[in-house]
């Protein structure tokens, strides 16, 4: 197959690129947008045609959750519109389209994990173009499928497991929320999930990944302290109000993940053994 990837240098672009070569029956592109501006609808009808691609995955997206409360249209423009381009430009050629969403989608009022078959709805503008955008792939693209997932971590780009090495290493002292509760999870199982999907073959549909297991902010933080073997930091439990942010974000986002297990016959790791992983990885790095 000729699979095109959106949104090639972030956190799960980069952990497809670095799979693929495990997957060399296929023929990749890698784009960001300087290869590819996905807000181009002309453009991407253009590409998709031109390379004859037969399955695009959108790994692209605004997910600056705080400024999205302010830049309401760029946020919309790669997050709602963008994926409609895509699925347009799919459909027009034959091709499916995995679309990667968010928790976000919810608004976190739950107290059991979310299924594919409970109703969105999002509480913020992150969340409400993210659905938006989910909705446009569904309506335009028959061989669509759209995986939702929450607190993405890798080694690659900007996120939490960084920051937190980071402020461990500079700080004595930190305070984290514990009263929002989800799961962490690792790009490069996010990856492996959608390769797996590839090439058991595309069935659309919602689907749920996150890794196994359930935690709060502040307890992924000690884990992350605890494997890297930060022990000059003490990391204090806040209540969401004492950390107030732009945006608002769900208390119980855990999501479901029976779904694609079964569909495709995956095993999840739990977050911690796949956090520890990662950090071995950032600590070699260091």
């Amino acid at each position: 197959m000729n699979i095109l990837i959106t949104g090639a240098n972030g956190q799960l672009g980069n952990e497809m690129r670095d799979l693929s070569a495990g997957h060399p029956q296929h023929t990749y592109f890698f784009t960001d947008v300087q290869e590819l501006d996905i807000c181009d609808a002309q453009g991407i009808r253009a590409y998709v045609k031109e390379h004859a691609i037969d399955l695009i995955v959108n790994c692209a997206a605004y997910t600056a959750v705080d400024k999205a409360e302010d830049n309401r249209e760029l946020c919309d423009k790669l997050n709602h519109l963008a994926p409609a381009y895509l699925a347009d430009a799919a459909e027009e050629c034959g091709a499916a389209l995995i679309h990667i969403s968010t928790d976000y989608v919810f608004d976190g009022t739950a107290h059991v994990p979310y299924t594919e078959e409970v109703v969105p709805c999002p509480n913020s503008v992150y969340g409400s173009t993210k659905l938006a955008g989910e909705q446009e792939v569904m309506s335009r693209c028959s061989r669509a499928m759209i995986i939702r997932t929450a607190w993405l971590y890798s080694e690659y780009g900007n996120n939490f497991v960084k920051t937190m090495l980071r402020l461990g290493r500079e700080r004595d002292a930190l305070g984290v929320v514990f009263d929002q509760i989800g799961t962490p999870t690792y790009a490069g199982d996010l990856a492996k999930a959608i390769y797996a999907a590839v090439e058991k073959g595309i069935v659309p549909g919602i689907y749920h990944f996150s890794n196994e297991g359930v935690c709060s902010w502040y307890d992924f933080t000690v884990a992350i302290h605890r494997l890297a073997g930060i022990t000059t930091c003490k990391v204090s439990p806040l209540h969401t109000d004492e950390y107030p942010a732009k945006a608002p974000r769900p208390h119980y986002s855990v999501l479901d993940k029976t779904k694609i297990k079964q569909t495709f016959g995956i095993d999840i790791p739990h977050w911690e053994m796949s956090l520890a992983g990662c950090v071995a990885k950032l600590k070699i790095e260091l």
